[in-house]
């Protein structure tokens, strides 16, 4: 009895003290169910996010920028307002709005000045896409044949040279067949071939200049030898110079009893064509067109001059060259003489010139045979062009024909675009004439 009494003594303490470390679990439980998992680790979190934050402040934003872009675009690349970019423009001396469209070399320095970093947005075109650009390598590249221009005043020979050149070097079997006119011929010297251009005047040789497709290796420069350098002769000294083309002087018509070379050497040294014979590097000539002699001597320092030119090309690419004329012939339609400058040129070749485009069908030579290719400084006339392109233009023959077309429609809309502006720019000289008017 004794124990039992001290048993229910003890017994409710305890189960007293059991119940109040229960309650305590139970509300250390729930305080731990209310607290939010991860505290710690959200706290860490965004210490890093801040540390981030804070190293993309420091690091200077990079925009990627084309050849052009208006203030807005780059206001928004730069996370700047367009007010910004304006007002570091009027520092730079420049009036602007949001969509003045500035340049690259502008852009660059706009960004540089707002403590950012520029590159250059790499756009492939349509042409790089279609057409082989890529550089040729040197052990690719092979000798070509020179092509030669003949220049010259109107009154000089410059026509009866070439017809004296053609009729020497021709072989027989050409010579008994049709000779088209294509704008250029090849002849054959010591059997190495020449291209020589037939151009009628400087029209084309000058549009090829302007295109910045020049053609040619080098100009002969036909001067009378009794009559002496006219101002069509120093036009022609001034295309040839500008394109940097080798120059010949072809001193013709030394059949004539006043014929004068020494004083045509005087006249070039005026014009800083220093002949060869007074310690120059200008080959002069004598010939006579009439009488058929020089002519071979001619064609020889031709030949010196390319050797020493060391001209080469690639002729497993794609071709690539120059329109020497083209025309619309009422039974084959457009009709375009072609000199290709690299690569070669095959039959069924999908060709863009300038703003035209089509597949090659007929390729006749200058003698009128038919020609399944061409390789490099090789005249050739072709048909299937949609349009007749210009004297000047380039073309390239091309691996996509689709592509080709809305390339051609690319530049035609450029050239509109391009005729429109310039028909819209009214310089303030203008505009005061005209309220004067």
């Amino acid at each position: 009895d004794k124990y039992n009494e001290k048993y229910e003594t003890i017994a409710p303490a305890n189960t007293m003290r059991d119940n109040f470390t229960s309650k305590q679990k139970i509300k250390q439980k729930s305080q731990d169910y209310r607290r939010p998992q991860g505290t710690k680790r959200e706290t860490e979190a965004d210490k890093l996010r801040r540390m981030q934050l804070e190293r993309i402040k420091k690091t200077p934003i990079t925009v990627t920028v084309g050849e052009e872009i208006t203030v807005g675009e780059l206001a928004a690349a730069l996370k700047k307002t367009a007010a910004e970019v304006i007002k570091t423009l009027m520092k730079l001396g420049m009036m602007a709005n949001v969509n003045q469209v500035i340049d690259y070399d502008t852009a660059e320095i706009v960004v540089t000045e707002m403590g950012a970093k520029i590159q250059k947005a790499v756009v492939v075109t349509i042409e790089e896409k279609i057409m082989d650009v890529a550089e040729d390598r040197e052990e690719d590249l092979k000798p070509r044949s020179p092509v030669v221009v003949v220049m010259g005043h109107v009154d000089h020979g410059k026509t009866s040279l070439l017809d004296a050149i053609r009729n020497t070097a021709v072989t027989d079997t050409e010579a008994g067949g049709i000779t088209q006119h294509i704008g250029a011929y090849r002849v054959n010297c010591n059997g190495q071939d020449i291209t020589f251009l037939d151009t009628p005047g400087h029209a084309a040789f000058t549009a090829m200049r302007q295109r910045g497709a020049m053609a040619t290796d080098i100009a002969v420069l036909v001067v009378a030898a009794d009559d002496g350098i006219m101002p069509q002769t120093i036009e022609a000294i001034n295309h040839a110079k500008a394109a940097n083309v080798q120059i010949i002087v072809a001193i013709n018509k030394m059949d004539k009893p006043d014929a004068n070379p020494d004083r045509i050497m005087q006249q070039l040294t005026e014009h800083s064509l220093a002949p060869e014979e007074w310690g120059g590097d200008i080959i002069c000539v004598p010939v006579s067109a009439k009488n058929h002699t020089g002519i071979d001597k001619l064609l020889e320092n031709i030949l010196l001059v390319s050797e020493m030119l060391e001209l080469k090309a690639n002729p497993d690419r794609k071709a690539k060259g120059v329109v020497i004329e083209a025309r619309l012939d009422k039974g084959r339609g457009p009709v375009a003489s072609l000199l290709v400058q690299n690569g070669t040129l095959k039959s069924g070749d999908i060709i863009v010139a300038g703003t035209s485009v089509g597949r090659v069908r007929m390729m006749p030579d200058e003698n009128g045979k038919v020609v399944k290719s061409v390789g490099p400084s090789v005249p050739v006339e072709i048909t299937g062009l949609a349009e007749t392109p210009a004297a000047g233009d380039g073309f390239d023959a091309v691996s996509d024909e689709r592509l080709a077309r809305e390339l051609v429609e690319q530049r035609k809309e450029k050239i509109k675009n391009d005729a429109f502006n310039a028909k819209q720019k009214v310089t303030l000289d203008n505009l005061f004439n005209q309220l004067s008017e």
